[in-house]
């Protein structure tokens, strides 16, 4: 099969993976040229998707559109290039405006009675502050006391998400949607940094079973309420031996689906990919862990090593997929020889989370030895 995949960003590099681990062919389209995707695919288009002209005759010869990116003026032209074309497009434009809207998310997690973080001014200090329409960690802040707070608004709240902190573990869960048909994946836990951007996905996640099934209990009724036609992802925290719904995103999210599919083997944009293409939904199928995986975001710079958020892979440049990277099942990198400042993206597998942890700590070393660096940190924040 051969795809078309647009935006070269994280989403991007998510996409390419899984896509060249499926077996496809991959197109991907960017108006930039040194997006972190740029060398991962098949075949490279520097092109701007909102000139819709230029990119239908790419676009004819393509069996899957996958977007991954969040421009809306984008996806606007994706949507009409892909009727034009004739080409199925996947995404899910009803589900996708809910969810990247955390008001409108919020609203729907108080209509279908889902847990959810409390709305300020309903809880007390401190507080978390999200920009409505922010993808991921974005904008996020913590707010300890009024004075921070008044501080920070006093020109007004417009378009701001206040609502209360918890602390605890956070958790992802992926759920597929296609004409009806709903099917939840694997549970995995984030590790975020101090400012709230994942830095370490471990699969599978440590959950006491009826957590779990709540937890997908929870993501088949959004997906159903929204009429999923695509993916989406789920995102809660476990406070007070409660799960509360953090966010959902109807798109193809970062780390989480590698994770998922070095954790069970399943590839979920393989599986979902098929039905938009086939135009009918997958064959019932059982999900199960088959290895412990992490996956973890390093940054080497001089002589020191710093476990960070994905942010650090963001605006590395054109990355690279090296096999047995110092021990690793994986590595996703901008490294080339002799760069003395690079980052990678591990993916460390075991039979066991025990055996993945002892083979995680085992590379850091060998990293650490192989560039004499003393130098370690992990930026951390409360729930790490």
């Amino acid at each position: 099969m051969r795809v078309a995949i647009v935006g070269g960003k994280l989403q991007g590099v998510e996409a390419t993976y899984l896509a060249k681990k499926a077996g496809w062919e991959v197109l991907l389209i960017d108006k930039k040229s040194e997006v972190p995707a740029a060398v991962l695919c098949n075949e490279f288009y520097l092109l701007d998707v909102t000139k819709i002209l230029e990119c239908i005759p790419i676009l004819k010869g393509i069996d899957l559109i996958i977007p991954a990116l969040e421009n809306q003026e984008a996806i606007d032209c994706l949507v009409r290039s892909a009727r034009l074309t004739k080409t199925p497009l996947l995404f899910d434009k009803d589900a996708y405006a809910i969810s990247s809207s955390k008001i409108d998310s919020n609203r729907l997690f108080a209509k279908i009675g889902v847990p959810a973080p409390l709305p300020w001014p309903e809880c007390g200090f401190p507080i978390i502050l999200k920009p409505s329409g922010a993808s991921g960690s974005e904008g996020v802040n913590k707010i300890n006391n009024p004075q921070e707070f008044e501080e920070l608004f006093e020109n007004g709240l417009k378009d701001w998400v206040l609502e209360e902190y918890l602390d605890g573990p956070s958790y992802s869960l992926e759920v597929i949607g296609f004409s009806g048909v709903y099917k939840v994946l694997q549970v995995t836990e984030l590790h975020m940094d101090k400012n709230y951007d994942c830095k370490r996905v471990v699969g599978s996640a440590v959950l006491p079973e009826e957590l779990r099934a709540e937890f997908e209990s929870i993501a088949l009724r959004l997906a159903r309420n929204l009429n999923l036609e695509g993916i989406m992802d789920v995102e809660t925290i476990l406070h007070q031996g409660k799960l509360k719904v953090l966010e959902i995103d109807a798109r193809l999210p970062s780390q989480t689906p590698i994770s998922v599919y070095h954790t069970t083997g399943i590839n979920m944009l393989e599986i979902i990919g098929n039905a938009f293409v086939q135009g009918e939904p997958w064959q019932e199928f059982d999900v199960f862990v088959k290895r412990s995986v992490i996956f973890e975001h390093i940054h080497i710079i001089n002589d020191r090593l710093e476990i960070c958020g994905e942010h650090i892979m963001a605006e590395a440049g054109p990355l690279y997929l090296y096999p047995d990277f110092y021990g690793a099942d994986e590595a996703i990198s901008n490294y080339t020889l002799g760069k003395t400042d690079w980052v990678a993206a591990l993916i460390i597998t075991g039979v066991n989370i025990q055996e993945a942890w002892l083979k995680r700590d085992m590379i850091i070393q060998s990293i650490k030895d192989e560039w004499g660096i003393e130098k370690y940190s992990e930026c951390r924040n409360t729930t790490c």
